[in-house]
C-alpha cells in the first residue's frame, strides 16, 4: 500500500459523486497530490449533505453512484498513480428508516437481532423517541398521529407527517383482536393489505386505540425538548439523529467495518481516517482491533487535543488530523506583545469577560445540567447504584452526587481520558486527580468525600464490577461531547477578541506563540508523528485558512481596530434609528461581526460589484444567524429569538445598502490596510503545513484564497475547471508575476505547485527527516523563523516572514523591499544551495534575508 505524501480532501454529495470525483483525479495528479481524502461515501440517511449520517455500513451510496460508481474512481486513481484515504464513522449511524438495522430494533425491540449494535439502554421501560413538534397528548389529540399501511411493503406502519416508524408483530391484536393471526400468517397479499388497512382506518378514528396501539411497542413517541433529558439511546454529542454504536462488541465492529475492510483488500483503500475517535468506549482497543483486522498501518484519527495534550503513543496509528497544526500555525502568526491591548479593546468595547477559563467551566456546567441533562442523569443512576451498595458510601445522595460529577466533568481540562479494562494510566490518574483538586479548591462541592469517592469508580481497578465498568465509559464518552458542546459551540462564539484563535483545535486564551515554544513541539511531531495529517482547513473549521490568516494581522494593530470598530459603531447610529432596531445587534455581536467580514471579503471584490457585495451579504447574515444561536445568549437554536435576529439581519444588509457606501467604503479600506500582510501569512502558513513534519492535507478548493465562513459555506461546490487552468497558467509564471496577481490569489496556487514539487523531489526528508531551528541574527530576526528537515546529512531549509504588517512595501516586487537586508540566516552547511521555488544557486553560510525573499516573501532551499 501506497503512503501518503499529500493529501486532498473531497467532500461528496452535494453534486459530488464517484464519477465527477473520477473526472477531477487528473487534475489532483497534475497538482502532485499522492492520495485522494474522500469524505464518508457510504449508504447516508436520505438528503444527507456530508455522510456522516450513515444509514448502512455495507453499502457505497447509490446516490454517489453505488458500486459501479466507485469502480470508476478506483480505476481512475489506479491509472494516474494515486491513492485513497477514507473516512469511516465506526461511533454512530442515522436515526433514520433509511437505517435497517435500526427499523428492525423498532419494530422488534430488545428482540431484534441489532438490539445491541446500538448503545442503548434496554432497561428503561421504553426506546425513547423525542421526535414530536409538541407534547406527545397533543399529537395524539389532534390526530397527527396515523396509521397506514406501506405501499412498498404491505407493512402497517404508525406515522407523524413524513416520519413512518415500524408497529410491532405482536402489538396487531390491539388492532385485530383474535384476525392478528391471519394478518401476519401466509394468505392472500391483497386480502391481508385490506385487513390491516380496515383496521388502521379503525385506529385513527379512535384516539383510546391509536394510544394503545403506541403503547404496545417497543419505543415510544416524545416531544423533541425530551432529548435533553429522556433519551434512552447514546447519541451523538446533542444530536438525537444519531445514535451510539457499540463498536466495542466484535459482531458489531465485523458488520460495521466489512465493506471497508473489503475495499482495502481489494487494494482499492490506502488507509482510513476514524470520524470522533474519542466517542468509542475503547479507543486503543478498537484501532488495535482495526489494525489487525485491515493489515494497513496508516490510520489517522479525528481527535483534538489539549494545549498542553499528545495523542496516546500506545495508540496503533499513524498520528492524528491536523487540528493542532493548525493551532500552532496560527499562533505563531499572532503578536503576544499586544494582548493586553487587544483585551482592552474587546472589552472596552463590548464589556465581554476576558476571564476565558472561568467562561468555559460556566458554559460546561450548563451544557451538562441542560443540553446533556439526559446523560448527566444515567451518570449519576449509575454512581448512586454502586454508592448504595457500600456501607461506607450509601448515605451519598442523588443530588451530592449529580453535582459532584457535574463538577469533576467541567474541571477535566481535556475532552476525555482513555481509562480501559487495565485500568488508568499515570496521565489518566494526573488528569482526574488534578480535577478533583480543583473541585476541592473551588469549594462548589460541600462533601469532599463524593469526589473522592467519584475519583475511585474512575481510577481503581473496575475488574468484576459491570456497574463501575459502565460508568468510567460513560463518563468519558460524556466528556468528550460536553467539551465540544461547551468550548467549539458556545464560547467560540462568545469569546471573540481575536476569531483568528476561536479554531477546532484552538486556543483562544493562547494569544500568540513563542517561536521556540514551536520549534519544541515540532521537533516531538517530528520523533513520534512523522506520518499525522496537517491541516490548515477541515470541513469543520470555523473559517477559511485565508481568512484565519488575514485576521492574525489584527494582533498587530490592536488599537487601530479597536478604534475602527467603535468609528463603524458610531456611524451607524444612523442605520440604527431608521430601521428601529434598538439595541441589536449587541455590542459583542458588533465586534464578531466587524471581524468576520474582515476576514471574508473578497481580495477581488470592488465596491462596483453589486452581484458580488449582495453575495457576500447574504453569506455573512448566516454566518451571523448561525453564529448567535451557538453563542446562545441572545437567542439559541432551541429558543430562537426571531425579532432580534431579524433585527441583526438588518443591520447587516443596511450595512451593504447603496445609499451607505461611505460606512461600507471605510470599512473595505481598514480590511485593505491587513490584506497584503495576510497573504504573507496564508503564503506562510502554506510553507509551514507542506514542509513541517506530518503529510500536508489541502481541503477542497484551498488552492486559490479561501475566506470563508463556517460550514456550510465552507462546503461550497468547487470550480475545479478554473484551478486547473490555472495551475497550467501559474507554471509559466515567476514569483514575481505570480504575486503580481496576489487578488486571483495566484500566488498561493504558484507556491503550492512548487512546493508539492519539492516534496515529491525530497519525499525521503520529509516522511523521515528530522527538525532543527536555523540560526538568525540582526535587527529583525524577530519577524524570521526558519527551520530545516534533516535526513542523512541533507537538508531543506525553510525561511518565512512572521507579524510583518509594518514591513510591508507592496509597491516593491518583493513586498518586503530591504526590510531584511539587515538580517541573516546561518545556513547548516557552507555547501551550495539551491532556492526550491525559483532555482536560484544560493551559496551557503551566513546570507541576508532580503536576498532570499526577491519576488515571494519566503523561501525554501534545498541541496544542490
Amino acid at each position: 500500500m501506497r503512503q501518503p505524501c499529500a493529501t486532498y480532501r473531497l467532500q461528496f454529495r452535494e453534486g459530488m459523486t464517484f464519477e465527477r470525483a473520477a473526472e477531477i483525479v487528473p487534475y489532483l495528479a497534475e497538482l502532485g497530490v499522492s492520495h485522494l481524502y474522500a469524505s464518508p461515501i457510504f449508504t447516508a440517511a436520505p438528503g444527507s449533505t456530508h455522510g456522516y449520517d450513515v444509514a448502512d455500513h455495507q453499502q457505497l451510496d447509490p446516490a454517489l453512484g453505488g458500486e459501479e460508481g466507485f469502480g470508476l474512481l478506483a480505476a481512475a486513481l489506479k491509472q494516474h498513480g494515486l491513492g485513497l484515504l477514507l473516512d469511516i464513522v465506526p461511533n454512530h449511524m442515522a436515526v433514520s428508516a433509511a437505517n435497517s438495522w435500526w427499523w428492525d430494533v423498532l419494530k422488534h425491540g430488545r428482540d431484534s437481532a441489532y438490539a445491541q449494535h446500538f448503545d442503548i439502554d434496554w432497561s428503561a421501560p421504553k426506546l425513547l423517541l423525542p421526535v414530536l413538534g409538541e407534547p406527545y397528548g397533543e399529537a395524539l389529540g389532534e390526530g397527527k398521529l396515523q396509521l397506514k399501511v406501506d405501499e412498498r411493503t404491505g407493512e402497517p406502519v404508525l406515522c407523524y407527517y413524513e416520519l413512518a416508524l415500524p408497529v410491532s408483530p405482536a402489538s396487531l391484536s390491539v388492532l385485530l383482536g383474535e384476525e392478528a393471526g391471519d394478518a401476519s400468517g401466509p394468505r392472500d397479499d391483497a386480502a391481508r393489505r385490506q385487513l390491516l388497512a380496515d383496521a388502521a382506518a379503525r385506529a385513527n378514528a379512535d384516539q383510546r386505540m391509536m394510544h394503545e396501539l403506541h403503547e404496545a411497542q417497543a419505543w415510544r413517541l416524545g416531544y423533541w425538548r425530551l432529548a435533553r433529558e429522556a433519551l434512552t439511546y447514546r447519541r451523538f454529542f446533542e444530536i438525537a439523529d444519531l445514535i451510539g454504536v457499540r463498536v466495542e462488541d466484535r459482531a458489531v465492529f465485523a458488520d460495521v467495518h466489512r465493506l471497508p475492510l473489503r475495499l482495502i483488500r481489494d487494494g482499492a483503500v490506502d488507509g482510513l481516517r476514524i470520524d470522533h475517535i474519542d466517542g468509542l468506549a475503547d479507543p486503543k482497543r478498537y484501532l488495535a482491533e482495526l489494525g489487525e483486522a485491515s493489515g494497513i498501518d496508516f490510520v489517522v484519527v479525528e481527535k483534538i487535543l489539549g494545549q498542553k495534550e499528545d495523542l496516546r503513543g500506545d495508540w496503533r496509528c499513524a498520528g492524528a488530523t491536523g487540528y493542532e497544526v493548525a493551532r500552532l500555525i496560527t499562533a505563531l502568526q499572532v503578536d503576544p506583545a499586544h494582548r493586553a491591548a487587544m483585551t482592552r479593546g474587546w472589552t472596552g468595547f463590548t464589556g465581554d469577560n476576558p476571564d476565558f477559563a472561568r467562561q468555559v467551566l460556566a458554559a460546561k456546567r450548563r451544557i451538562l445540567t441542560v443540553n446533556l441533562a439526559g446523560e448527566l442523569d444515567g451518570l449519576v443512576r449509575l454512581a448512586h447504584e454502586i454508592a448504595a451498595g457500600d456501607i461506607a458510601t450509601r448515605d451519598f445522595g442523588r443530588d451530592a452526587l449529580r453535582l459532584a460529577i457535574t463538577e469533576l466533568a467541567a474541571a477535566l481540562p481535556v475532552y476525555r481520558t482513555y481509562i480501559d479494562r487495565d485500568g488508568p494510566s499515570e496521565e489518566d490518574r494526573a488528569l482526574i486527580d488534578g480535577a478533583a483538586g480543583r473541585i476541592e479548591r473551588g469549594r462548589e462541592v460541600e462533601d469532599d468525600r463524593v469526589v473522592a469517592f467519584l475519583s475511585s469508580l474512575l481510577l481503581e481497578p473496575a475488574e468484576g464490577s459491570a456497574l463501575r465498568a459502565h460508568f468510567i465509559a460513560r463518563f468519558q464518552q460524556t466528556t468528550g461531547p460536553l467539551m465540544a458542546k461547551a468550548v467549539e459551540d458556545t464560547v467560540f462564539y462568545r469569546y471573540n477578541r481575536l476569531i483568528a484563535l476561536n479554531e477546532v483545535g484552538g486556543e483562544p486564551d493562547e494569544f500568540g506563540l513563542d517561536p521556540q515554544a514551536f520549534h519544541d513541539a515540532m521537533k516531538e511531531r517530528a520523533a513520534r508523528w512523522p506520518r499525522a495529517l496537517s491541516a490548515t482547513a477541515t470541513h469543520d473549521t470555523k473559517r477559511g485558512e485565508d481568512a484565519r490568516a488575514r485576521l492574525a494581522v489584527l494582533s498587530e494593530m490592536p488599537q487601530e481596530w479597536a478604534a475602527a470598530v467603535t468609528r463603524w459603531h458610531e456611524a451607524a447610529a444612523d442605520l440604527r434609528r431608521v430601521l428601529r432596531l434598538g439595541p441589536a445587534p449587541s455590542r459583542e455581536a458588533e465586534w464578531l461581526l466587524y471581524q468576520a467580514l474582515a476576514g471574508a471579503w473578497p481580495a477581488d471584490l470592488s465596491l462596483q460589484d453589486e452581484a458580488g457585495l449582495r453575495d457576500l451579504c447574504d453569506r455573512l447574515v448566516s454566518f451571523m444567524v448561525k453564529a448567535l444561536r451557538e453563542a446562545d445568549r441572545r437567542t439559541s437554536w432551541t429558543d430562537q429569538n426571531e425579532g432580534y435576529e431579524a433585527a441583526v439581519e438588518a443591520y447587516v444588509r443596511g450595512l451593504f445598502e447603496r445609499g451607505r457606501r461611505a460606512l461600507l467604503r471605510d470599512i473595505r479600506a481598514t480590511i485593505a490596510t491587513i490584506e497584503p500582510a495576510g497573504i504573507v501569512n496564508s503564503l506562510s502558513q502554506l510553507a509551514l503545513k507542506l514542509t513541517l513534519p506530518g503529510v500536508p492535507d489541502i481541503y477542497q478548493g484551498c488552492e486559490l484564497m479561501d475566506f470563508s465562513f463556517v460550514d456550510p459555506d465552507n462546503r461550497r461546490p468547487v470550480d475545479f475547471a478554473a484551478r486547473e487552468r490555472l495551475l497550467q497558467d501559474v507554471r509559466g509564471m515567476s514569483a514575481a508575476d505570480a504575486m503580481a496577481q496576489w487578488r486571483q490569489g495566484l500566488p498561493k496556487l504558484w507556491l503550492l505547485d512548487r512546493l508539492l514539487g519539492l516534496r515529491r523531489r525530497h519525499a525521503d526528508i520529509f516522511a523521515s527527516g528530522s527538525y532543527a531551528p536555523v540560526e538568525v541574527h540582526g535587527e529583525e530576526a524577530a519577524h524570521v523563523f526558519a527551520f530545516a528537515r534533516i535526513l542523512n546529512g541533507r537538508s531543506v531549509v525553510v525561511v518565512i516572514p512572521r507579524l510583518v504588517l509594518r514591513h510591508l512595501d507592496t509597491r516593491d516586487t518583493s513586498w518586503l523591499g530591504t526590510a531584511f537586508s539587515a538580517t541573516s540566516l546561518h545556513l547548516p552547511t557552507e555547501a551550495a544551495w539551491t532556492h526550491g521555488l525559483d532555482g536560484a544557486a544560493i551559496k551557503g553560510g551566513k546570507i541576508p534575508v532580503s536576498t532570499l525573499w526577491k519576488g515571494l516573501p519566503l523561501a525554501v532551499l534545498e541541496p544542490c
